[in-house]
């Protein structure tokens, strides 16, 4: 399950880490987002990939808040269930 995102503007596209419960990470480049687009679109972009992932791996609706950028070109947020779907085994 997602519990949250880093976000980091590289000079070859924008960089996603979604970390777990269970500790993990998924890593890799946001897919079909230009170079060129900014951080409110790839902010976007990667929640609606998380929130993709959560349904269809969890059956699960989330929300997803950004944090206040600490640096430049980085961006965090926080993953939490909105709503489970009611044929959801939990």
């Amino acid at each position: 399950m997602p519990t949250g995102i880093v976000l980091i503007a590289t000079p070859d596209g924008w960089r996603h880490s979604v970390l777990t419960r269970e500790g993990g990470m998924l890593c890799g480049q946001l897919a079909d987002v230009p170079l060129d687009v900014g951080p409110a679109e790839a902010r976007a972009a990667a929640a609606a990939m998380v929130a993709g992932l959560a349904h269809d791996f969890h059956d699960v609706r989330i929300d997803v808040t950004w944090d206040l950028p600490r640096e430049a070109g980085s961006w965090t947020a926080q993953v939490t269930v909105a709503a489970a779907s009611p044929n959801a085994d939990g």
